[in-house]
């Protein structure tokens, strides 16, 4: 198993196993056969990814052109929007009908939109905070 040092660690990407094929879809190639994810994340990974793939092809993504994420970030609300969203999944879950795994992956999506939203993405890369 690999460790993490105490003072943080530096993120980076694993460019060459991304894989942009000719229809759009990204193909992560994300597994296990190094022993390297302890929890699943492999496996976790795959289904955010399938999950989020199909948030652009359903009915409210209007053809991939504008959505409505688009119209409240062009009036300066996507940040305050994508973090109330991730707090409202998050609060719910385990309280409509049982553990939803939905509930999760839409808290996530608006997690990583808010990472977006927010900058972070853009900023330069260096440690992270350890608690």
């Amino acid at each position: 198993m690999n460790s993490l040092p105490e003072e943080g660690f530096e993120y980076t990407p694993l460019t060459t196993s991304i894989d942009l094929t000719t229809d759009n879809h990204i193909e992560l190639n994300i597994d296990n056969t190094n022993g390297f994810w302890k929890y699943d994340e492999d496996v976790i990974l795959k289904e955010l990814r399938d999950y989020l793939s199909g948030t652009y092809r359903a009915h409210y993504a209007n053809d991939n052109k504008t959505q409505t994420l688009d119209l409240i970030d062009s009036i300066g609300d996507s940040e305050a929007f994508c973090r109330s969203n991730a707090i409202k999944y998050l609060s719910r879950f385990g309280k409509k009908g049982g553990k939803s795994k939905l509930d999760i992956l839409k808290a996530i999506h608006y997690c990583i939109l808010l990472y977006h939203f927010s900058g972070i993405n853009k900023q330069p890369k260096g440690n992270y905070e350890t608690f």
